[in-house]
């Protein structure tokens, strides 16, 4: 299972980066606004400096504002046209499963998200999707079970053969993506919280802890 980190903080990423298991990022309006990137400009500028620092072969999702299809096909080509790390971000609704078609012919990739059904997965599957987001946490939210979610997707993907990679999101906690490796998705997209929380366990702690102290027992 790869690991994205779903932020827009360059910092982050940067530390996420540097424990080496970072396979890319995916962002969205709301996490550009959360770090004052605001303006075309500054915001395509920012997409270039997230490639940068991840380096090459890690995706790196840009979403699209345009809600109708011209305007995610216009978008869409120039963000990918930024950087070869793009995959292009779209919303799972009827213009956006129509350009998920349009720029898998062009061999553009792209992340299918705001998904919540496994109906919506078949759908953004048949149109090409690269990647797909099913929204852990927020069906969590509504007292469904997320992670029966992607139990399900996994499954009709295996099924029917579906090259589309499950990519679990709205992660909230370090459970979470234990749960989701179990339920078969291929990423998940984290805040750098719950990938770092991974590494805590009380009894990892005081082991070491014990391991010190004898150390320094056995060397005066």
């Amino acid at each position: 299972m790869q690991f994205f980190i779903d932020t827009a903080n360059l910092d982050h990423i940067r530390e996420a980066a540097e424990l080496g298991i970072l396979d890319g990022v995916t962002t969205n309006p709301s996490l550009m606004a959360k770090e004052g990137i605001t303006g075309e400009k500054n915001i395509l500028k920012h997409y270039r400096d997230i490639c940068a620092i991840v380096g090459p072969g890690k995706d790196v999702s840009a979403e699209v504002i345009s809600t109708d299809f011209k305007g995610m096909v216009a978008e869409g080509k120039k963000l990918a046209e930024l950087h070869e790390n793009i995959v292009v971000k779209i919303p799972m609704i009827k213009d956006g499963i129509k350009a998920i078609a349009h720029f898998s012919e062009l061999d553009i990739k792209t992340n299918c998200t705001l998904v919540f059904s496994a109906g919506q997965a078949i759908l953004a599957a048949k149109a090409g999707a690269t990647y797909l987001s099913p929204f852990i946490g927020r069906v969590d939210d509504i007292t469904w079970d997320g992670i029966a979610l992607i139990k399900e997707i996994n499954e009709i993907y295996s099924l029917q053969m579906y090259e589309t990679a499950i990519l679990a999101a709205s992660i909230r906690t370090p459970l979470h993506i234990v749960q989701a490796a179990k339920a078969g998705a291929d990423v998940v997209t984290c805040p750098l919280s719950a990938i770092t929380g991974l590494l805590n366990h009380p009894l990892t702690d005081i082991g070491l802890e014990k391991f010190l102290a004898d150390h320094k027992k056995a060397n005066g």
